[in-house]
């Protein structure tokens, strides 16, 4: 018996895709090598870790009872797009956002990665401060967009130049993003200023995107604005990991008012999140709920530390920084003829201190200090810094 092979010819329409190739992302790659090495890791930069215990209690709840009930929770996809109270809690951070317009993500690393893989095409232009996450200015680079640096400098204390930035806008202007607070200096963005951001981004119709994730706690216990809040087009990203103190529930999100970049956003996160987990939905609602308490106890910790540190530069020859005014980080420089990465992969093997490289920033001769964890691991890291600069 023979068989027969037929072949059935039809009109076939084949894409022709760029191949993806993006550069190591500096700081994460650095983390990783390096962080399980510390015995004083002042490279971390969430503000001082919660335990479930403590975020129970924070909402009210006994610990034991509700751990013990949770072993009847089916672990299901659960709310595809974020339970009722997980984006009525996120929407609360804002002033006029409502639920509908939060979009849970795996942590504020998938929010910042589906917004711009979702805007950005090749044949586009957008504007990225630096230094910022590598996120901003790495993956439309790897889209094959054009990545225009809008270079943040510490004579103008890390704020974006307004002059520079209407230079470097046009028609073709597709996005610009921002960081504020900024990783890795500390600077905030004053409200004018931003409004001057959006005006620009305005007048060339461009979205404007803002990476909030160390946004929420200020000194003085105020409401610290948002990019949606100023801009129709604005579109914020934060998360749970830096000022809620719960980075292991990689909880993130994008809120925006723009109708068309919210639905082409989820069509977009079909592809790449489906939904965010059970537990962490559940964990991150309570924390929400509570914000007030868990911000009173980071605020605390955050001004605390700060001193800590500007005592210790304003103390210790040889290093200098523009003090930071938000945030969990600082971006400190050193006078001492050595590449960032050798420094710090110095500081790691002879003191067991980790930094992070400013190189890893694009900003050599310095390093990244995060300071909002335990008070007195950071002051034993900043003297064993203090010891390798006085023994070379």
């Amino acid at each position: 018996m023979k068989t027969r092979l037929y072949i059935i010819k039809s009109h076939i329409r084949i894409r022709k895709v760029k191949n993806m190739k993006i550069k190591t992302f500096k700081v994460e790659r650095w983390m990783n090598d390096y962080e399980d090495d510390a015995i004083y890791n002042l490279g971390e930069t969430c503000i001082d870790s919660l335990t479930i215990k403590e975020l129970l209690e924070a909402g009210g709840y006994d610990p034991d009872e509700f751990l013990t009930s949770l072993k009847d929770t089916r672990l299901t996809y659960g709310h595809i797009f974020g339970s009722p109270q997980l984006k009525q809690g996120i929407s609360g951070l804002y002033e006029n956002v409502a639920p509908e317009q939060v979009i849970p993500t795996h942590g504020a690393v998938g929010a910042n990665a589906m917004v711009i893989e979702t805007l950005i095409e090749s044949s586009d232009n957008m504007i990225s401060v630096m230094p910022t996450y590598q996120q901003h200015y790495s993956i439309p680079e790897a889209i094959g967009a054009e990545v225009r640096i809008l270079q943040l400098t510490a004579d103008n204390s890390y704020l974006p130049d307004i002059e520079e930035l209407k230079k470097l806008a046009d028609s073709n202007t597709k996005l610009i993003t921002v960081n504020n607070p900024n990783n890795p200096t500390g600077s905030w963005i004053p409200k004018e200023v931003m409004m001057q951001i959006v005006e620009i981004a305005r007048s060339v119709d461009a979205y404007l995107l803002c990476d909030e994730v160390y946004r929420g706690v200020s000194e003085d216990g105020g409401y610290m604005y948002s990019v949606v809040d100023l801009y129709e087009k604005g579109i914020s990203v934060g998360s749970m990991s830096k000022v809620f103190s719960l980075a292991g529930l990689r909880m993130g999100w994008i809120v925006t008012t723009d109708e068309e970049a919210l639905n082409l956003i989820l069509e977009r996160r079909d592809y790449n999140t489906i939904s965010c987990g059970v537990l962490d939905d559940m964990l991150a609602s309570i924390a929400l709920a509570n914000k007030d308490k868990i911000f009173d106890r980071n605020r605390e910790i955050l001004i605390k530390n700060r001193e800590i540190l500007d005592k210790w530069v304003n103390d210790t020859e040889g290093v200098h920084y523009i003090k930071p005014v938000a945030g969990t980080t600082a971006l400190v420089y050193y006078d001492k003829d050595i590449p960032s990465y050798d420094l710090c992969i110095r500081l790691i093997k002879e003191k067991g201190l980790l930094f992070t490289p400013g190189a890893a920033f694009e900003m050599e001769g310095a390093v990244r200090i995060g300071y909002a964890f335990d008070s007195k691991l950071l002051q034993q890291g900043l003297d064993k810094f203090t010891e390798f600069l006085n023994e070379n």
